[in-house]
C-alpha cells in the first residue's frame, strides 16, 4: 500500500511511517544523493566548484541560509530547486492551517483532533511542490503578514473572546511550518519586521497581540540579499545575521564558454520558434563579450552588477532583429549579421545602471561602446593585435584589406541584401577571404561571411577603417581616402 493512500493516523504508524524535521528530512536525502554521485541542483552553471559545495554543507550542517550576490545569479533558482531534496509526500493533520506533523501537532486545532479522534484523525498528504513559499521583502510587510494578528471577524463568527487564541490568523511564516521559506532582498524588511524573526530563528516562539504561543515551527530558511542593499536601502541588523547559520557568496560566469551555456538554456525557447535563423558561434562569443563588458565598464554602476537576463534578453533580441530583417527582404532562411547587433540595444539600456558619467554619456551610447568593446576583445582573440604605431618595416596583415578600401569610393552592407547578395558584396574584398584562411582556417563555411563583416568592423574599432550608419545598414570607407576626400 502506497503512503499517500493512507488516510488515518492508526494507519500511518501501522505502515512503520517515521517523522523527522525538514532538516534532517533534508539533510539525509542530500546524503542519500551525494552517495550515488547524482546531480543536486540541475541547470545551475558555473557554481560546481564554489556556491554548490557551500549550499551541500550548509545543508548538510542544518544550518538556515542567508545567498549574498548580485542581482541574476541564480540565489532565487537556487532556494526553489532545494525542494527537490524533499521527500515526495509528508503527512499532515487534514484541516490543519500550518501543516501540522500527527507525530508532534502545534496547534491547538491539531492537538484537540488528536486527542478526540485518535488513531481515527483523517491524514492528508502534502507533496513536496506545494512546501516552497517565497516573499519579497518590501518596506510595506508588516510583522501581521509574516507572524499573524487577532482576526476579529474570526472571532464574531466562531463568538470568542479575545482572550481565546482561536482568534489569531496565522501569517506566512506559520502557514509555511515544514516547508520551505524564503525571504527575497532581506535588506530591504525593516528593521522592526526583522526583529520579530529573531525568536522564530533560535527559540520557535511566536508572540502575536499579546498572545505568547509557543509554536516550534519547522522550517527551513533561505534569505537572499544584494550587497548593494547593505548601503543603499537598508542592512541586515545584526542579531539576525548572527542568527543565519551560513552565508554564501554567488557570483557571475567566470568565463564566456559558461555564461553561453547559461544563455542557451534559457533562449532555447526562443531558438526553438527560430531555427530557420542560424546563428554563427563567434556571434554567440560577442554576445556574451557585452556583459563582461559591462561589469568592468567605467560607466556601469559595479555595485549594482549585470544580470545574467542581459545576454538572454539580448540574444532574443538578436534572433528578432534577424526574424525581422529577414521578413522584410521577403527570405525564410537567413543568417545572423553584425551589423544585426544594433537591434539588441534596447536590451542592454534596460538591464544596466549608470554611474553619473555613463548618465552624461547617455544609455544608448554606452550600449554601443558597449558592443564595440565586445568586438574588439574577440577581435584579438582571433587576429593579430594592430598597433597604433607600425614600424617600417613589420609586416602588416590588414595592409591588402585597408589599400582595397584605398581604391574604393565606398563599400555599402545593405539590411535588404539577400544571404547571396550579403555573401558575395563581401567576397568582393578578396584580402579578407586570405585573412581567414591565416588566422581562422578551421571555421564553418556558413560563418565565413559573419567573420568578413566582423573584420570589417574590428578594423573600424582600431581605427585602419572608417565606418557610417545608415538608414539600410552600413558603410565603410579607408580612414585617410575618406578624410582626404573631405578635404
Amino acid at each position: 500500500m502506497k503512503l499517500e493512500n493512507i488516510r488515518t493516523f492508526g494507519e500511518l504508524k501501522k505502515a512503520g511511517y517515521t517523522h523527522r524535521l525538514i532538516k534532517d528530512e533534508l539533510r539525509q536525502n542530500l546524503l542519500q544523493k551525494l552517495m550515488k554521485k547524482e546531480t543536486t541542483f540541475h541547470g545551475i552553471h558555473g557554481y560546481e566548484y564554489s556556491v554548490i559545495p557551500e549550499l551541500e554543507r550548509a545543508i548538510l550542517s542544518k544550518h538556515n541560509i542567508n545567498l549574498l550576490g548580485l542581482r541574476g545569479q541564480a540565489k532565487t533558482r537556487l532556494a526553489r530547486q532545494m525542494v527537490q531534496l524533499l521527500d515526495e509526500y509528508i503527512p499532515v493533520v487534514e484541516g490543519s492551517e500550518i501543516n501540522d506533523d500527527p507525530f508532534a501537532p502545534i496547534s491547538r486545532y491539531a492537538k484537540e483532533l488528536l486527542q478526540e479522534k485518535g488513531d481515527n484523525t483523517p491524514i492528508s498528504w502534502l507533496h513536496r511542490d506545494d512546501r516552497f513559499a517565497e516573499k519579497l521583502a518590501t518596506p510595506d510587510v508588516t510583522v501581521a503578514d509574516l507572524i499573524g494578528d487577532v482576526d476579529p471577524i474570526k472571532a464574531a463568527n466562531l463568538k470568542l473572546t479575545y482572550a481565546d487564541d482561536r482568534v489569531i490568523h496565522f501569517g506566512m511564516i506559520p502557514r509555511a511550518n515544514r516547508c520551505i521559506y524564503v525571504i527575497n532582498e532581506l535588506p530591504d524588511l525593516q528593521a522592526r519586521i526583522q526583529v520579530s524573526l529573531f525568536n522564530i530563528l533560535q527559540e520557535g516562539d511566536v508572540q502575536i497581540r499579546g498572545f505568547k504561543l509557543r509554536l516550534p515551527l519547522d522550517i527551513q530558511f533561505v534569505f537572499t540579499a544584494n550587497p548593494e542593499d547593505y548601503t543603499n536601502r537598508g542592512s541586515i541588523v545584526t542579531p539576525l545575521k548572527d542568527r543565519i547559520g551560513s552565508q554564501i557568496l554567488t557570483h557571475y560566469p567566470e568565463d564566456i564558454h559558461i555564461a553561453r551555456t547559461i544563455t542557451q538554456q534559457e533562449t532555447s525557447g526562443a531558438a526553438g520558434e527560430k531555427q530557420h535563423i542560424y546563428v554563427p558561434e563567434l556571434a554567440k562569443d560577442i554576445l556574451e563579450q557585452i556583459s563582461f563588458e559591462a561589469r568592468e565598464s567605467e560607466f556601469v554602476d559595479a555595485k549594482s552588477g549585470v544580470s545574467a537576463r542581459l545576454s538572454i534578453t539580448a540574444f532574443e533580441n538578436l534572433l528578432s532583429t534577424a526574424e525581422r530583417r529577414a521578413l522584410q527582404s521577403g527570405a525564410t532562411n537567413t543568417t545572423v549579421r553584425l551589423s544585426d547587433f544594433m537591434g539588441i540595444i534596447p536590451a542592454i539600456t534596460g538591464k544596466v545602471e549608470l554611474v553619473y558619467e555613463g548618465e552624461q554619456e547617455g544609455a544608448s551610447h554606452v550600449a554601443r561602446q558597449l558592443i564595440s568593446n565586445a568586438i574588439r576583445s574577440q577581435f584579438l582573440e582571433y587576429f593579430p593585435k594592430i598597433e597604433k604605431l607600425q614600424k617600417e618595416g613589420d609586416p602588416d596583415p590588414y595592409s591588402a584589406t585597408v589599400a582595397w578600401f584605398f581604391e574604393e569610393s565606398g563599400f555599402e552592407l545593405l539590411d535588404s541584401l539577400s544571404n547571396e547578395a550579403y555573401r558575395a558584396q563581401l567576397d568582393r574584398i578578396a584580402p579578407l577571404e586570405d585573412l581567414l584562411a591565416t588566422y581562422a582556417p578551421d571555421i564553418p563555411n556558413e560563418d565565413k561571411p559573419f567573420f568578413k563583416e566582423f573584420i570589417l568592423w574590428g578594423l573600424v574599432e582600431f581605427k585602419k577603417l572608417s565606418k557610417y550608419n545608415l538608414s539600410d545598414g552600413v558603410r565603410f570607407k579607408d580612414l585617410y581616402g575618406s578624410y582626404i576626400s573631405g578635404l
